[in-house]
């Protein structure tokens, strides 16, 4: 049996590294990518009128800390969820019945640019950005909205033992839930899967997601 002071030393050794990871991490791939930042900026830009990035959609960080999460812009501007269900009242039916996911060709709200950003994940590239203040990591669970998990709470009473666990950490960049189906998986799947991540998380395990996600992009698109 591991030693209660050891195991402490564990758990505190892994956050320091693992926060060092990404300041080093965040900082060395918004060097890298600060060019292709700069191209589809301006093909964002071209595309449709409005912000290059959008940052008002909140998110519940570590310890229920709600912060607002960063990402290429990929839809028109407007009140999105009013236009589709005004306007396409079918695709909102499914839109609600599908753990509010529509599959990106389907969308009408997604502009052409913000079709192969969504299929690249490269509309979440500006979350190093969050990473590098701390409100994120680059692997973590997937960053939940604040009434999305109230309504899957209320909605399924048995994933509220997942959601707690998933409050203790910062939601991540990647993780299990985006190598493991991401958009296929429903929020009981994601919530048991989040779960089980922060429970038995290590560096090595960090790393191996790390090292899949390419190819999980890849693989969707």
């Amino acid at each position: 049996m591991i030693n209660k002071k050891i195991l402490a030393i564990r758990v505190f050794t892994f956050r320091i590294v693992k926060r060092l990871i990404d300041i080093i991490g965040s900082v060395f791939f918004i060097v890298l990518f600060s060019p292709f930042f700069l191209l589809f900026s301006l093909l964002i830009k071209i595309s449709s009128p409005g912000p290059v990035l959008f940052s008002t959609q909140k998110r519940v960080g570590q310890y229920g800390k709600i912060f607002r999460i960063l990402k290429f812009r990929s839809m028109r501007i407007g009140d999105n969820d009013k236009y589709l269900r005004e306007n396409y009242p079918e695709l909102w039916d499914k839109y609600k019945k599908s753990d509010w996911k529509l599959p990106a060709d389907e969308d009408p709200r997604i502009t052409p640019i913000g079709k192969f950003l969504r299929a690249t994940s490269i509309d979440e590239t500006p979350q190093f950005i969050n990473v590098l203040k701390g409100e994120m990591s680059i692997v973590g669970h997937r960053p939940y909205r604040p009434e999305e998990i109230e309504e899957y709470a209320k909605r399924y009473p048995h994933t509220k033992k997942y959601i707690e666990i998933i409050k203790t950490s910062k939601p991540g960049i990647t993780g299990l839930w985006q190598i493991s189906g991401r958009n296929e998986l429903n929020f009981e799947q994601r919530s048991k899967l989040d779960a089980n991540y922060i429970l038995h998380r290590s560096l090595r395990q960090e790393l191996l997601i790390i090292l899949k996600t390419p190819f999980a992009m890849l693989s969707i698109w």
